[in-house]
Order: structure tokens, then C-alpha cells, then sequence
């Protein structure tokens, strides 16, 4: 079992940063691949960004290529992502989530730990 938590959301004007960190508890953190999710009011959730238990290997959605990155420390058994040049488009629930592949995964379906969401707003 893998516990996380994320932290980092709040209110941002288009065109601002924010980051997001999540610290994961439990079993041994660097077995896992990490992603980060997101879910806008009345849409599904989305794949956002992936990153091998390495950290090597990083994967991202192309509607945030270039403007968000993923990275992790695995001494501090967190993950984060970076958000830049944010647009009200980007205004949702981030969730971050673990995988038992250990490379990167893009597919919801691949994800079996969870967190609760920290929301990220955007305004125009």
C-alpha cells in the first residue's frame, strides 16, 4: 500500500506558476511510477505527466508539453510538478497516482494508489 498526499494548489492568474509536490508514505516509493492526473468540473479525469521510478523517463500530455514538468526525489519520496504559463484551461483537481510498472504510464487504468487532489484555479 501507498499513501499519498498532494500540496500545492491554489489561485493563479493566467500566465503565473505554481507547484505541486506529493509525498508518498508506505511501501518503497522508488519501486513505483508516478503520474499526475487532473479533472475538470464536469470532465473526465486526464493523464497529465509520467516519470519512471528512475526519474530518467518523463511523459507528458501534449496540451501541457512545454509548460509543466514532472520530476522526483526519491531520498525525499516525492514527486512534483512544476506548472508554468498557466491558462484557465488548466483549472482542475490534480491528483497524483502510482503505477507497479516502474517505467511511465499515460493509461488511468495503470494507476492503483491514488491521492486526494489538491485544486489548482486559473484565472483569466
Amino acid at each position: 500500500q501507498v499513501q499519498l498526499l498532494e500540496s500545492g494548489g491554489g489561485l493563479v492568474q493566467a500566465g503565473g506558476s505554481l507547484s505541486l509536490s506529493c509525498a508518498a508514505s508506505g511501501r518503497t516509493f522508488d519501486n513505483y511510477g508516478m503520474g499526475w492526473f487532473r479533472q475538470a468540473p464536469g470532465k473526465e479525469r486526464e493523464f497529465v505527466a509520467a516519470i519512471s521510478w528512475s526519474g530518467r523517463s518523463t511523459y507528458y500530455a501534449d496540451s501541457v508539453k512545454g509548460r509543466f514538468t514532472i520530476s522526483r526525489d526519491n531520498a525525499k519520496n516525492t514527486v512534483y510538478l512544476q506548472l508554468n504559463s498557466l491558462k484557465p484551461e488548466d483549472t482542475g483537481v490534480y491528483y497524483c497516482a502510482a503505477h507497479r510498472a516502474g517505467g511511465y504510464r499515460s493509461n488511468i487504468n495503470d494507476y492503483v494508489f491514488w491521492g486526494q487532489g489538491t485544486q489548482v484555479t486559473v484565472s483569466s
